[in-house]
């Protein structure tokens, strides 16, 4: 593993809390935190601290808008779902009316031909006209 990011680590794991987006101010924790006499050791170990902060949050972020994503898909699966057993259900009850008025029709044309089906008939449709 190459020193700075070894060092980096080490300083992150003890210190992660501390550090932020923001490179002057990583410096400034480092010098807080740390000995280091090289200034060019010391920018390159504040340099990759901010650059895996900024990389993490970044990764976080993403994965936050993976999961609401997912969440409204969820949702809209749902949605969907019950519009659909809505409409079925709209539609079952459209089937049994026709059903039910191809039964009416049936037992009025068989009853046109004599009289005593025809009194059939009328007790047969009253009932249903009282539901309705």
């Amino acid at each position: 593993m190459d020193r700075i990011k070894r060092l980096s680590y080490e300083v992150l794991d003890a210190h992660k809390s501390s550090f932020g987006e923001d490179f002057v101010d990583n410096k400034k924790v480092l010098d807080q935190i740390s000995i280091i006499r090289s200034k060019g050791l010391k920018n390159e170990v504040a340099g990759y601290i901010t650059k895996f902060i900024k990389k993490e949050i970044r990764e976080e972020k993403a994965k936050q808008a993976r999961i609401e994503s997912s969440r409204s898909e969820e949702q809209e699966t749902s949605v969907d779902i019950i519009e659909e057993t809505t409409t079925s259900k709209e539609n079952t009850a459209v089937v049994e009316e026709t059903t039910t008025s191809k039964e009416n029709t049936a037992v009025v044309e068989e009853t046109t031909t004599s009289k005593e089906n025809t009194a059939v008939v009328e007790e047969t449709t009253t009932p249903e006209e009282k539901t309705e």
